[in-house]
């Protein structure tokens, strides 16, 4: 018979439970409340029934903060009779997170992990059946595990409780430096009853790239676990995305092996093993930026003795390879030599530039799958190539995999542990086993899987903490999970025990090997981000500064709240910004670098800018140090972070809404193919504390400054191209040009010119070759050189913005339907675009193809504004920190 599927999503009811009484007499009680929509969350079953506040406007969050310690119960009904198996079982892709389920009045399961697929067999009625679902408060269990096992250490006070180690549930939910306490609770992932004589419990079609020389180039091997009584045979079919059949083979099933995780389930490896010479037609999938992302579909279906089908699954891959690279360099950078650490695809070194994920809502079910597609293209059209799971929030599903491998995005995924010495007692351990098995063999296939990672920040915590002599999971780290990946993963996907890690000794700070976090800007030792470029490593998987979101965001939380907390240190201010310290830290960072203001929406654009110029440098400098093979001194750099799970001020370079923040233009601009980049350096009279990039200023100063410019190319091709310079002097008429042909070295820096800064003569007779290089705002471009069009260009500006006075730039805008057209006679800094929108969220998003951006006298742009319509567009620039209408 074949295998049929019932997804039980109707029907579902809520309530909270009453404990005085027995759990099972709740189902024929009152105060039954009928679910929204399913999969379901308790927090949105609440709010949307009208009995909380939304937790995300004003300070309603501490108001719902109950619901943590309440039970509540789900409960549905469902009818048999159309399924004729004679085996059943019942699958949960999500419970969150401690759950009994009762079928028909007997407890079936008693689940504990939130990032695990459960599956359990049963025997229903024909007729109707009765499912009952009792969750239990993570945050009350949390705290007596804690009592049974040993308080622990686990991140700072405003990354949740110590006890949350002990639970396998979304850490974030507990709080986290960007996110509310929301303890969710509920079915939060579809449940299906399957009923069957025989099928295919999983299948993994391992699509292969080889780049040996005289090895078949590319291949496909299938291997397929069964459950049930074995079908005559198995019929694999690769086809292409229009449903094209390349290759179809039917193979007769002989003995397999029995299942490690399930006695019930017998294993068949490489039921079929294909190879493609280049004639074949199949092409390779390439990360974006490099290449095509093309798919292949890969279907298994089983078939009985009369040749019908029992049962079938699709998979979709691509043929690529993917190394993590960890070499001794040739020669030493600043930090010394060391190894590299660099992903290869597909036999090419990439140079990495992406984002860390967090989960994009603290409700999971709110987010579709076109929300998943938003944020995933804004990562894309940004010029990014990998996206980090981070290791605080979940597994995401299917279909945000399934968008990277679309979209040609890299996926670096963490397991779930973040920030906390978490245990390794036998049960902890066997739950982490079974959750990771079902995850590595859920993601496998995926062709933008690029590295299972083990952790977030665990070693690196213990250390900072010092007087812990002990990580007792490092059993999970170094051994459990590395064995999983290994076995279940063929060609073998890489490992990493942890990020960061990589020096002796666990020294996660190493900037010659591993990964690294760089907080030592913001955070930690707090230096200026103007040395961004002497803080790298061999590859940066966190970083950033934070700054406020939209005002339109900024608005939205505000709802409610009386115009008293409308000012930057206000209560509510604090309420949606929950980094540590995040008053005296933007204090230090704001005024060494801008005036200090009172007006809110200027504030706001401050951060930005800042935020802006800061990520930015930070993307130029470790850039630049990609220079080439046996060079690859930064290989790659992800901001913290891409995203918000709610509306406030954070890391993130888009909000809550997915409206980019100006960080994320300068981003896109900094991780272009072709760029081209400035760096000033200035020999002061005197030393002093200040950045370097900091000029002294002053009637009668000398100062030496020294530019630097290179470019960058991400090709595999050299590139000629001609460079333009442009220098600007922001106190008189004073203009200076040259030009220069240029070539741009393939997949690497490289260093185009070195001079003393062109700047006006000075006034001081008694030094005729001082300069006054301190208001010159020099600018480069890089021209094709068949066609003139601007392939790159960047205007490096005196510092700090505060000492300057910036000239009215006489801006020139001209709108032709969507498309504008800008120009300025006077250099205008971060010229910021925005229109004025309905404050209820609702208006359509205009999609600006940059903003953010630096206009030079002559140099015309032209920005597009999609969705832009009759909206009438407003402009910020620095002088000018108010948005006005153009």
């Amino acid at each position: 018979m074949k295998t049929q599927t019932l997804p039980l999503d109707k029907n579902w009811w809520w309530k909270q439970r009453e404990s005085s009484k027995p759990v099972l007499d709740e189902l024929g009680y009152d105060a039954w409340s009928p679910t929204k929509a399913f999969p379901s969350e308790i927090h949105v079953e609440l709010l949307k029934a009208g009995k909380i506040p939304d937790p995300y406007l004003g300070f309603n969050e501490h108001k719902v903060q109950g619901i943590a310690e309440q039970e509540w119960l789900y409960k549905t009904s469902f009818d048999c009779q159309i399924l004729a198996n004679t085996d059943s079982v019942l699958e949960f892709q999500g419970l969150d997170t401690f759950c009994d389920v009762y079928l028909n009045g007997t407890k079936i399961l008693e689940s504990d992990n939130q990032f695990r697929t459960y599956v359990v067999s049963v025997s229903p009625s024909k007729g109707n059946n009765t499912m009952l679902l009792h969750f239990k408060p993570a945050k009350l269990i949390a705290k007596s595990l804690e009592a049974q096992f040993g308080a622990v250490r686990a991140g700072s006070a405003n990354l949740g409780d110590p006890s949350r180690v002990y639970v396998r549930k979304a850490q974030y939910d507990w709080r986290w430096d960007w996110g509310p306490e929301l303890m969710t609770v509920g079915p939060y992932r579809s449940i299906s009853l399957i009923s069957y004589s025989t099928r295919i419990t999983d299948f993994y079609a391992r699509a292969y790239l080889s780049n040996e020389i005289n090895a078949p180039k590319k291949s496909l091997e299938v291997d397929v676990s069964l459950q049930g009584l074995a079908g005559k045979s198995i019929k694999i079919t690769l086809s292409d995305v229009q449903g094209k059949t390349l290759r179809s083979e039917e193979v007769t099933l002989g003995s397999g092996t029995s299942n490690d995780d399930d006695k019930s389930t017998t294993d068949f490896k490489s039921v079929v093993s294909w190879t493609f010479d280049e004639q074949s037609g199949i092409q390779s999938w390439w990360p974006v930026g490099y290449g095509r992302q093309t798919l292949y579909n890969v279907e298994v279906a089983l078939l009985g003795d009369d040749s019908q089908i029992i049962d079938t699954k699709p998979q979709r891959v691509g043929f690529r390879s993917v190394r993590l690279v960890q070499e001794a360099l040739k020669e030493p950078d600043m930090h010394g030599t060391g190894t590299n650490f660099l992903f290869e695809v597909n036999g090419v070194r990439m140079f990495i530039g992406g984002s860390n994920w967090i989960p994009a809502d603290n409700f999971l079910t709110t987010i579709d799958d076109e929300r998943y597609r938003e944020w995933l293209t804004l990562l894309r059209d940004g010029n990014q190539n990998m996206v980090r799971l981070w290791g605080g929030g979940v597994y995401e599903p299917d279909v945000f995999y399934d968008i990277c491998d679309e979209l040609g995005i890299l996926v670096w995924q963490d397991f779930q542990f973040a920030c906390g010495v978490y245990p390794a007692h036998d049960s902890f351990l066997e739950s982490v086993r079974k959750e990771a098995v079902d995850n590595v063999k859920r993601l496998r296939h995926h062709p933008s899987m690029a590295l299972f990672c083990g952790n977030n920040e665990d070693y690196q915590q213990v250390l900072q903490w010092g007087g812990i002599t002990d990580l007792p999971a490092r059993k999970i780290y170094e051994e459990l999970l590395p064995s999983i990946v290994s076995k279940l993963t063929s060609p073998e996907i890489p490992y990493h025990r942890g990020s960061p890690y990589g020096g002796k000794g666990w020294d996660t700070t190493d900037p010659t090997i591993g990964d690294i976090h760089q907080w030592d800007v913001w955070a930690g030792k707090e230096k200026a981000y103007q040395d961004y470029d002497i803080m790298g490593g061999r590859f940066v998987s966190e970083f950033g500064i934070p700054s406020f979101p939209d005002m339109r965001t900024v608005e939205y939380w505000l709802t409610g709240v009386g115009p008293e907390q409308r000012y930057s240190q206000s209560k509510i201010m604090a309420q949606h910004t929950r980094a540590g310290a995040f008053e005296h830290r933007f204090a230090v960072v704001m005024n060494d670098n801008f005036r200090l203001t009172s007006d809110l929406e200027t504030h706001v654009y401050n951060t930005q800018i800042m935020q802006s110029e800061a990520v930015s440098f930070a993307y130029q400098a470790w850039r630049r140090a990609w220079r080439g093979p046996g060079k690859e001194y930064t290989a790659g750099a992800l901001v913290w972070q891409l995203n918000d799970c709610w509306p406030v001020t954070s890391w993130a370079i888009a909000d809550y809404f997915r409206r980019p923040k100006p960080v994320y233009f300068s981003i896109a601009r900094q991780l272009k193919p072709i760029t081209v980049n400035i760096f000033r350096t200035v020999t002061k009279n005197k030393t002093n504390d200040r950045p370097r990039q900091f000029y002294e200023f002053g009637a009668f100063q000398s100062i030496d400054a020294k530019i630097e410019i290179w470019g960058t190319n991400s090709t595999l091709q050299t590139r000629q191209a001609q460079l333009e310079l442009q220098c600007v002097d922001l106190e008189s008429d004073w203009r200076y040009t040259e030009t220069h042909q240029v070539s741009l070295l393939p997949n690497q820096s490289t260093e185009l010119l070195s001079i003393p800064c062109p700047s006006p003569p000075h006034n001081d007779t008694s030094n005729p070759d001082a300069t006054t290089s301190y208001s010159v705002v020099v600018a480069a471009r890089l021209l094709c050189l068949q066609t003139g069009d601007v392939l790159s260009r960047f205007s490096d500006w005196p510092q700090p913005f505060r000492f300057l006075r910036f000239p009215d730039p006489a801006l020139d805008i001209q709108i032709s339907k969507d498309q504008l057209t800008v120009k300025a006679k006077r250099p205008v800094k971060g010229l910021v675009f925005s229109v004025d929108d309905n404050k209820d969220q609702t208006e359509t998003e205009v999609k600006w193809s940059d903003n953010a951006i630096d206009v030079m006298p002559g140099d015309v742009q032209t920005i597009v504004a999609r969705g832009l319509g009759a909206r009438k567009i407003k402009v910020a620039y620095m002088g000018k920190e108010a948005a006005s209408a153009v």
